[in-house]
């Protein structure tokens, strides 16, 4: 028999290879081992990696290679290639090709003879194995690994696994595998291989989109490049490459699908609707019952199949391929697409599946199933704040279908209403209404208990409207009527009617009448089981109780909430993050920044999953407080123009406009002109009808007026309309601050009794909390006052408090002048850590911080010290004693 040599040679290394060190080292393991396997689908790398690594080899040992094809089947071909192979390399098994084909067992048994006597170490290696189908071949090859000697090592390339022993070579650690999550490019690789080899410019973030969206298969990776290569509209390739590409269609379909028997390429198209993949669920969607054992058969044999838990009892098609097999199921057989879908959403349903039941329902077109399926899903949907894939499905409902289900009508206002999208609402609820008071065979429900309570639903939503709309007395007046209306065992919608009272009473300024109000919405989301929800709550009840001048108890309010979310479900429950940025607030406010600082980084280390929607503004907001109390006021407002960029508004009344806080920043940078713009834009004046709403920018106003010119009548009068409402709303931590700026204005006007008298009544209301940074930051214009009430003996210990307080800070700024520039608070903590053991990515990660932003900070450091070096730095750090006072901080 003539064999072709050309089976038996190495693939050459291609030109252009990327390096794979990691992929090397685990083949060299291998080496040591009985059998080393590859197995992966199509477009892997398989055979480049094998030929890269032999290559990079080739002193070590002698390689045997054999090229698999279907003609191998036959065993003596078979085994006359793999003699062949072994002659080549190392020159045994001559006289067995010379013989007149002896008996299969024959051969096997004197070639293990052969190779036992052989010295040195061996390399067999099968490529294309997945072509063997022989039950003869399969048994003579378990033979040969049960009787091999130890230094001859097998390697099988295959893109299924091999009818090997596997699972005993896997007991006795004699087997390497390397499957497809090995052989996949890694980000690093994708963008070597793209840019280096394929000559492509791509952004990082291009790369790791064609990346994610290929996982990693180097096929299609090189498809894509090909695709790409000449075109002048690289973006918009990338943005749009799926499945659909000409490439990747034309080879999957050669290289896979076609090679399938008809029966496997019938599963694989009808079961391509599937994101998800079970046996039970391809068989209620195929209408057969052989799904298990088929997905089973796909797995073996690496049909771009993946799995998805460690039973191997659910998966999913790589999403190039699923993108392939659909497009063939609408090219093929689009009349089978609807009821394709239509057997999944029932399967779905009837497996308590509700979202994926209603997603195949509209797919399929089966509008009035996916309306009833929705209509029953809006109560669960609602309580666990879906109202965007909400909002989504509905969308997709055709009008004529939504207008006679009164249940959905209002389901849909309500989630308008959360997604903040107003003008519709209330021409729905009217609709609502209308069937309500004349019902009709043409009304749909499929919810009677959300039918039943669609009236006091109705009046939440228009209590919720009118909040929006600043309507007050009556979001009061319908939220009363929603209590009214709703059954005292509905307890979310009660809970709900509270908040939204307690909302329009605090935006009104009525703050006690509101922290009762929302006190008896979180009683009832406690009895409703709506944990989530209690963490919204207590943010208003703790704003509420700051506002009043009670910071104690707001500290209260957000320990007591982690505890019950601890007791609940968790510590990163929705909402555990902004408790942290509660706290923080608090923490700055008694001076303690270390702690506020320490705060707002646990609660960023939970992620923003643990936050509500408005937590990346809050946070931003939060840690700007902390900078500016710190002195860095360019990270300050920095910060806040983040926050403002991230902003999410929701039903809270915004008491504390970012704005204003960036006026108050400018005014401490001395950028009064800044400031008086804000003012102009704002348009407030010292004649505005005064409200709780716009107090804090009426403070903020005096300020610019008082940096303007200090000693003016107007501010004088300003102050004192201001301290009066704050007064009468018992809001005690405006009356603090703006007392302590009346006692800045009078001493400008050289009223030093008024304006002892002004900061007296300030220390006294804000001794029993401990307040410090409301004086701390008018260090320059009260602390001689200070001095003087403590001479009257005046809360002596509190003012000693407040003046070592300033005291701190005015240190700090001594420091800060003897440099060329100041450091910020944020390059002191830098600077600390230069003076330890940690490498520079180490010092990002603990500051939280990107390595580029660490970097630069250094930079600034080194310019501003007068040095060029870290050991210099840390140097002269301590010529200036910040060393110490970084870590007093």
């Amino acid at each position: 028999m003539a064999l072709l040599e050309t089976k038996l040679h190495v693939p050459r290394r291609r030109r252009g290879l990327i390096s794979r060190p990691r992929l090397d080292e685990r083949l060299s393991r291998g080496a040591e081992s009985t059998l080393t396997v590859l197995s992966a689908p199509a477009g892997f790398g398989k055979t480049t990696v094998l030929a890269d690594w032999l290559a990079a080899t080739a002193a070590q040992r002698p390689v045997a290679w054999v090229s698999l094809d279907r003609r191998d089947n036959d065993p003596a071909v078979f085994w006359s290639y793999v003699v062949a192979a072994l002659n080549k390399a190392i020159g045994v098994g001559a006289s067995l090709l010379q013989a007149p084909q002896p008996a299969i067992d024959t051969v096997l048994a004197s070639l293990l003879n052969d190779l036992d006597a052989v010295a040195g170490e061996v390399v067999l290696v099968l490529d294309d194995y997945h072509l063997i189908e022989s039950r003869e071949v399969q048994d003579g090859m378990g033979f040969l690994l049960e009787n091999l000697p130890a230094q001859v090592h097998l390697v099988i390339a295959s893109r299924a696994d091999p009818a090997v022993p596997l699972a005993r070579l896997r007991a006795r650690g004699e087997l390497v595998e390397i499957r497809a999550a090995d052989l996949r490019f890694t980000p690093d690789e994708a963008a070597a291989y793209l840019n280096e080899v394929m000559g492509l410019v791509l952004t990082p973030a291009q790369i790791a989109a064609l990346e994610a969206r290929t996982e990693g298969w180097i096929a299609a990776l090189q498809l894509a490049a090909l695709s790409m290569q000449g075109r002048d509209d690289v973006a918009a390739f990338i943005a749009g490459f799926a499945g659909d590409d000409r490439y990747i269609v034309d080879y999957l379909a050669e290289e896979v699908l076609q090679r399938q028997p008809e029966h496997v390429q019938q599963f694989l198209l009808q079961t391509a609707i599937l994101d998800r993949l079970s046996g039970a669920l391809c068989d209620a969607v195929t209408g057969q019952d052989d799904g298990k054992a088929t997905l089973t058969a796909l797995e073996r044999a690496n049909l771009f199949l993946v799995p998805l838990d460690d039973r191997r009892q659910w998966y999913r098609y790589h999403q190039l391929f699923a993108d392939v097999l659909r497009a063939h199921l609408h090219d093929e057989q689009p009349e089978m697409l609807a009821t394709l879908h239509r057997r999944a959403s029932d399967w779905y349903d009837q497996n308590g599946e509700q979202a994926e039941a209603i997603r195949h329902a509209l797919a399929g077109e089966d509008f009035a199933h996916a309306a009833d399926l929705i209509e029953l899903a809006v109560p669960v949907m609602s309580r666990t704040r879906q109202e965007r894939a909400l909002h989504g499905w509905l969308k997709l409902l055709p009008d004529d279908v939504v207008r006679v289900r009164p249940v959905l009508i209002v389901g849909y206002a309500g989630t308008l209403l959360l997604l903040g999208q107003l003008d519709d609402i209330e021409d729905r609820l009217r609709a609502a209404e209308r069937w309500l008071a004349a019902p009709s065979a043409r009304m749909v429900v499929a919810d009677d208990e959300a039918f039943r309570h669609l009236p006091g639903l109705i009046e939440l939503y228009r209590a919720a409207l009118a909040l929006a709309a600043g309507q007050l007395p009556e979001a009061i007046a319908h939220a009363q009527c929603a209590l009214e209306l709703s059954p005292e065992s509905n307890h979310l919608e009660r809970a709900a009617a509270a908040g939204l009272m307690g909302l329009a009473f605090w935006a009104s300024g009525n703050l006690e009448s509101g922290h009762r109000a929302y006190s008896e919405c979180v009683a009832g989301l406690k009895r409703a089981g709506h944990v989530v929800d209690v963490f919204g709550c207590a943010i208003a009840l703790a704003d509420i109780r700051l506002a009043q001048g009670r910071p104690g108890e707001a500290m209260r309010t957000y320990e007591q909430t982690l505890q019950f979310g601890a007791e609940h479900g968790g510590s990163a429950l929705r909402g555990t993050a902004d408790m942290y940025v509660g706290m923080s607030e608090i923490y700055r406010e008694r001076n303690d920044l270390p702690a506020a600082t320490q705060q707002l980084l646990r609660s960023q280390e939970l992620g923003e999953y643990a936050g509500m929607p408005q937590n990346r503004h809050r946070w931003r907001v939060a840690m700007a407080r902390v900078r500016e109390a710190e002195g860095d006021l360019g990270a300050a407002l920095e910060l806040l123009n983040d926050a403002e960029r991230v902003y999410v508004s929701d039903f809270f009344p915004e008491v504390r406009p970012i704005s204003a806080m960036k006026a108050r920043v400018h005014l401490a940078k001395g950028m009064l002109d800044e400031a008086c713009d804000w003012v102009r834009a704002r348009g407030v004046s010292v004649d505005d009808e005064l409200s709780y709403l716009r107090e804090f920018e009426h403070i903020t106003l005096a300020r610019v007026l008082l940096a303007n010119d200090p000693s003016a009548a107007d501010t004088i009068r300003l102050l004192e309309r201001l301290v009066a409402a704050a007064e009468e709303g018992q809001r005690t931590r405006s009356v603090v601050e703006i007392l302590v700026l009346q006692a800045v204005a009078h001493r400008a006007r050289d009223n030093t009794p008024a304006a002892l008298a002004a900061l007296h009544r300030a220390v006294t209301l804000a001794e029993p909390d401990r307040y410090i940074r409301l004086f701390a930051d008018e260090r320059t214009s009260i602390a001689a006052l200070l001095k003087a009430l403590a001479d009257q003996d005046v809360a002596s210990d509190y003012i000693g408090l407040l003046l070592a307080a300033m005291d701190e800070t005015e240190g700090s700024l001594l420091v800060a002048q003897r440099l060329i520039e100041p450091l910020s608070a944020r390059e002191l903590d830098v600077l600390r850590l230069l003076g330890t053991d940690l490498d520079g990515p180490d010092i990002a990660r603990r500051l939280f911080v990107s390595l580029n932003t660490m970097r630069t900070h250094t930079k600034n450091i080194y310019a501003k010290l007068g040095v060029n070096n870290r050991r210099a730095a840390v140097r002269r750090a301590a010529e200036l004693d910040l060393l110490s006072r970084t870590r007093d901080r």
